[in-house]
């Protein structure tokens, strides 16, 4: 079965594993170690919450500034899902952060107790994966050549 998406270039195959395999290292300590990143760096979480308050938007709270920042760390995920993966299986790039989610809470629930594993979590990680799938998606399409956005799928014998 063929695709309408073009496959991504040799070199931003090999940028997304450049950069895709400190992002997953970053992302095994932000999400795998005993410390919660609150408790690391309290102070400047405040002063995001309060300097938004002074700035007006005084609906950001702790808790939705950490929602937020659970879907935007799951941005770039989404985006390598869908660069890495082979063009005919891209859907499946749509799965891969709410399995990776479900399992960093899975282990935060068996291994770390003392850090919370919440569904919530499961939830705003997986939305920022699907984002930076229709992310990667999107710019795909606006970047393929005309003549391969009109030309239809070729059949393949079987």
């Amino acid at each position: 079965m063929g695709t309408l998406l073009p496959p991504p270039r040799r070199a931003t195959r090999i940028w997304a594993l450049a950069l895709g395999v400190p992002f997953l290292a970053g992302l095994a300590l932000l999400t795998l170690t005993p410390s919660r990143v609150e408790h690391a760096v309290p102070n400047l979480l405040d002063v995001i919450v309060s300097l938004t308050h002074r700035l007006g938007w005084t609906a950001l709270t702790f808790t939705r500034l950490e929602v937020l920042l659970n879907i935007a760390v799951f941005v770039p995920l989404g985006v390598l899902a869908f660069l890495l993966l082979p063009r005919r299986v891209w859907p499946l790039s749509l799965l891969v952060g709410p399995a990776l989610s479900l399992a960093i809470e899975t282990a935060q629930h068996l291994a770390l107790p003392h850090r919370d594993a919440t569904m919530n979590d499961v939830l705003a990680n997986s939305t920022g994966a699907t984002l930076g799938v229709a992310l990667a998606l999107l710019c795909t399409l606006l970047a393929a050549p005309r003549s391969s956005r009109l030309r239809p799928p070729r059949l393949e014998a079987s």
